[in-house]
C-alpha cells in the first residue's frame, strides 16, 4: 500500500524541532478507502456491531461453501544483535530518529558493507530449529526497488542460494480450536537487511523518514502454502514467535515491528490441486471487509544480481554442529516431554507457550514437585495474579523452590489447600520461605482428631435446626457444617479429618 501512497514524493528539508528527520510530501492517500472508512457508523451499540459481524460471518460461510483458502506466510524476524547487519551502528528501538546511522547504513557512495558474523549464527540456529537443510555455501544479492526509506535504492538480501531451505514446523492446535497436530512446510530462510521507517503526519500531507532501522538484520522465513484456515495461520505465526524467543535470536515483539507477517491468500474449489490468483488484501475492522491493497512486485521487477561487495558465506560442519549442540530445548520437544509426563494437552500448550513460564515450571519439578500439582498452581492462582497485576512470572518474588515447598507442605498435611493459597500470595508479593510464613502466622494445620471432634460437636450443638434438616434428608447441609468448622479453626482444620469426623457425627455415630 505504501508504494501506492507515496508516488510523486518530493524531498523537503526540516529544521528546528524536526531536525534529524527527513521529510516527504505526498498526495492524499486512497481517497476512496478513506471515504469508505469514514462512512462506517462507529457509534453503534456493541450489540448492533456484533449482529453485523455475525451476519457477515454467516454470509461469508454461505458464499465459501465448497471452497477452501490456501495460505502461505512470509515472516520477517528482526535479530537482537548488538550492531546492524553490515555496519557497526547499534539499534535500540525507540531511539531518537536518525540518531543511530552512519554513511554505510544511509547508503552513501563509496561505503562498503561488512557482514556481522552474529547474523549468520542466528540464521543457522533458526534454520536448524525449523528442520531446514543448511547451505554450506550461500551468497548475498541486491534486490532493486524504490522506497522512500530505502536509501541505497536496493536491499541486500539472498535470492537463489538462501542459507537454509526445505524445512518444516510442527505445532499443536489449542483444544478450544479443535486440537490436533499440524506440520507446515518451510520453503526457505534467508538473511537480509531492514529498510528505514516512514512516520506519517496526522494530516497525511507529508511523511518523515527515520533511518535508524535501515540495515538492521532480518531473517525472512517463507512457508509453503500449507495452511487452510485462519486458526492454522495464527498458530503458525505464534509458533515462529515462540521459536525465536526460545532461541534468543530476537524478541519477537510484533508491536515494535520485530516480527512481521505478510499473509498470501488464494481461494480455490475443494479438491482442486492448482492454486488460484494470490492477492494482497487490506482489512477494515469497522466494516469487517477486505479491500484490494496493491499488486506485489514479481521477481523480474526486483532485478536481482549477486552483491559484488560481499563474499560468499562458507560454513563448516564443525561450525554447524557447535551451534546445534548449543541450542536449547525447543517448544515442540518441550510439549512432547510434558505430554509424556501425563499432563493434558491444555496444560502442555499453556506451559510451553512462554519460555520463561516453561523454565519456572521445569525448575519447580527439579526441586521435587509433582508435575500436575505444579502445573495447576502455575496455570491457576499464579497466572491469575500475573494477569491482574500485568506482570510476568520472572517479576514476582515467588521462587520455584518455594512453590515446590508449598506443594509438599500441602501434600503431607502440614497445611490445607486454603491456607496454601494465602501463603502463596505472601510469597508472590513479599518473598520469603513457606516455613517462615507458616511459623510467623501460626498456620500449621490442625491434625489432632480430638481437637477437630470438639469443634464439630460445638458447631452441631449451635445449629440444631440445620442438623434436624440434614437428618431429614437435606444432605447438602454437610457443606454448611464443614464451613462453620473451618471458620472456627481459622481455616486450619485438616479437611480430610474434618470430613471424616463430621460425616460420622451427622450419621449419629
Amino acid at each position: 500500500m505504501a508504494l501506492t501512497l507515496l508516488r510523486g514524493i518530493r524531498t523537503q528539508t526540516l529544521s528546528g524541532a524536526n531536525a534529524g528527520l527527513f521529510c516527504t510530501t505526498r498526495r492524499p492517500p486512497l481517497a476512496h478507502f478513506t471515504a469508505r472508512v469514514e462512512s462506517v457508523q462507529t457509534s453503534e451499540p456493541k450489540s448492533v456491531r456484533k449482529s453485523i459481524q455475525q451476519a457477515t460471518k454467516e454470509a461469508v460461510e454461505q458464499k465459501t461453501h465448497g471452497f477452501e483458502a490456501v495460505i502461505g506466510i512470509e515472516t520477517h524476524v528482526q535479530l537482537s544483535t548488538i550492531t546492524k547487519a553490515f555496519c557497526s551502528c547499534p539499534y535500540d528501538y525507540g531511539s531518537q530518529p536518525n540518531s543511530t546511522v552512519c554513511p554505510t547504513c544511509m547508503g552513501h557512495p563509496g561505503t562498503l558493507p561488512v557482514l556481522n558474523a552474529k547474523v549468520v549464527e542466528c540464521a543457522v540456529k533458526l534454520g536448524l530449529a525449523l528442520n531446514c537443510e543448511i547451505s554450506m555455501t550461500s551468497k548475498f544479492d541486491r534486490k532493486q526497488y524504490f522506497y522512500p526509506d530505502l536509501p541505497k535504492g536496493y536491499q541486500i538480501s539472498q535470492f537463489d542460494i538462501p542459507i537454509a531451505e526445505k524445512g518444516y514446523l510442527d505445532l499443536d492446535i489449542p483444544m478450544e480450536f479443535g486440537g490436533g497436530h499440524r506440520r507446515f512446510g518451510v520453503t526457505r530462510v534467508h538473511m537480509e537487511e531492514d529498510a528505514g521507517k516512514l512516520l506519517h503526519s496526522e494530516s497525511g500531507s507529508f511523511s518523515q523518514v527515520d533511518l535508524n532501522r535501515a540495515g538492521v538484520p532480518l531473517l525472512e522465513i517463507v512457508s509453503e502454502p500449507d495452511m487452510r484456515t485462519g486458526i492454522e495461520a495464527a498458530e503458525y505465526g505464534a509458533e515462529i514467535q515462540r521459536a525465536v524467543r526460545y532461541l534468543g535470536v530476537g524478541n519477537g515483539n510484533m508491536q515494535e515491528g520485530s516480527l512481521r507477517c505478510d499473509v498470501n491468500v488464494s481461494v480455490r474449489p475443494i479438491g482442486q490441486s492448482e492454486f488460484s490468483t494470490k492477492e494482497t488484501r487490506l482489512w477494515d475492522e469497522s466494516s469487517q471487509k477486505t479491500f484490494t491493497m496493491r499488486k506485489k512486485e514479481g521477481l523480474a521487477d526486483y532485478r536481482y544480481f549477486p552483491e559484488p561487495d560481499l563474499p560468499e558465506v562458507v560454513l563448516t560442519s564443525d561450525y554447524i554442529d557447535e551451534i546445534r549442540n548449543s541450542m536449547p530445548e525447543l517448544p515442540e520437544a518441550k510439549r512432547r516431554r510434558y505430554e509424556n509426563m501425563g499432563l493434558s494437552m491444555q496444560d502442555v500448550i499453556f506451559l510451553a507457550n512462554d519460555d520463561i513460564v516453561a523454565h519456572f515450571f521445569d525448575s519447580t519439578l527439579e526441586h521435587g514437585a509433582d508435575a500436575k500439582l505444579a502445573a495447576n498452581w502455575i496455570m491457576g492462582d499464579i497466572t491469575a495474579y500475573l494477569k491482574n497485576e500485568k506482570l510476568s512470572i520472572d517479576e514476582i518474588k515467588l521462587t520455584p523452590l518455594e512453590l515446590s515447598e508449598l506443594i509438599a507442605f500441602i501434600k503431607n498435611g502440614t497445611i490445607s489447600g486454603k491456607i496454601g493459597k494465602e501463603i502463596l500470595v505472601e510469597l508472590i508479593t513479599k518473598g520469603g520461605t513457606v516455613k517462615s510464613v507458616i511459623e510467623e502466622k501460626d498456620l500449621v494445620q490442625i491434625a489432632d482428631p480430638a481437637a477437630i471432634e470438639a469443634m464439630v460437636d460445638k458447631v452441631l450443638a449451635e445449629n440444631p435446626k440445620q442438623l434436624e434438616q440434614y437428618r431429614a434428608g437435606k444432605t447438602k447441609l454437610q457443606g454448611f457444617f464443614a464451613g462453620q468448622v473451618m471458620k472456627a479453626s481459622k481455616g486450619k482444620a485438616s479437611p480430610v479429618l474434618l470430613n471424616k469426623i463430621l460425616g460420622e457425627k451427622l450419621k449419629g455415630n
